[in-house]
């Protein structure tokens, strides 16, 4: 193996600098590869005030990065997939997908126990669409608002009281360690479909790198498979990683089992619906054949009329 240190880019915030730590060291350890880490910050990071649907959907927490693997100012940038867009720009690919974490949106509160227990009017904090047009169609009651912010940010906000929930992917939760001792209520949503990619970690670097196929050892087959529909799903209705899009696949070992949604951000009309196709473990063509299929269906039932509508009505209402 070459003796260069490889640099790793990645934002700074504590969740993205643990990614980037956990790429580092399985390098380092499955690999034999050394790195290091530099902080970059993305158009995501920068602007706070405004909801992510009104600054753009794409390439809002990757675009930099990117175009540092270009320049060959860093070799491997680590990114969490749901954050990155279908469409890759020229010259760039991911090497690896890890395993995924816990695929579930989860809800944090300091006073109420559950989604359940939430009074009428009550403040939701979460920086999505998605999350907000799954919530707000099994509680029309609650108040769905816009959560800018790293973690710690918005776990501030919550117990400050400006929320009286919030709205994060378990994988984060669990990989901050964050728990009942920080925040008294933790409740998986197991009803919310979760968005493309969530729980898995993409290393995202130049095609024509030396180093882009030797990372096999931290490409998980069965996440690579399941991230390959969702990912073709999305790609098929033209949504980016900011519009109210929930997809999700799951692999039994036979059988490769999709679950989808779209929607308004209001919950007032959604299209809802699954399917399933026989393959193997390696079939990544299959898979987004799959996605496609699905995303088929939910063009022919208006997806794509409901998905401009519900950008139009987020970059009003933010």
């Amino acid at each position: 193996m070459s003796d260069k240190t490889l640099i790793i880019g990645t934002r700074g915030s504590v969740l993205a600098l643990w990614q980037a730590e956990y790429i580092k060291a399985r390098l380092e350890k499955e690999c034999g590869i050394t790195s290091e880490l530099r902080i970059v910050k993305t158009k995501g990071d920068k602007i706070l005030d405004v909801p992510l649907a009104k600054i753009g959907g794409k390439g809002l927490f990757t675009k930099e990065l990117e175009e540092m693997l270009l320049s060959g100012e860093i070799d491997l940038a680590v990114h969490s997939l749901k954050d990155v867009p279908v469409e890759f720009v020229d010259g760039l690919g991911l090497s690896a997908i890890t395993k995924r974490e816990d695929v579930r949106d989860c809800f944090l509160s300091v006073r109420y126990s559950d989604i359940d227990s939430l009074p009428k009017g009550a403040k939701v904090g979460t920086t999505s669409l998605r999350r907000s047009m799954q919530i707000k169609k099994f509680r029309p009651d609650l108040d769905t608002l816009s959560l800018r912010g790293n973690v710690q940010t918005r776990l501030n906000k919550l117990h400050s009281g400006e929320f009286d929930a919030i709205i994060l992917a378990k994988a984060g939760v669990n990989r901050l360690e964050i728990t009942h001792t920080d925040v008294p209520f933790i409740v998986p949503l197991d009803f919310m479909i979760p968005a493309m990619g969530q729980g898995a970690l993409g290393i995202e670097m130049r095609l024509d790198s030396p180093f882009f196929d030797t990372f096999e050892n931290l490409n998980d087959a069965q996440t690579a498979l399941c991230v390959s529909a969702e990912r073709a799903f999305v790609r098929f209705l033209e949504g980016g990683c900011q519009v109210p899009i929930g997809v999700n696949a799951k692999y039994d070992g036979e059988n490769l089992m999709m679950q989808a949604i779209v929607g308004l951000p209001d919950g007032s009309e959604v299209i809802q619906d699954s399917k399933a196709m026989l393959m193997g473990i390696g079939d990544i063509a299959k898979a987004k054949s799959l996605g496609e299929c699905l995303a088929q269906e939910f063009v022919a039932k208006g997806a794509r009329e409901l998905l401009a509508h519900a950008e139009k009505m987020a970059f009003q209402d933010s």
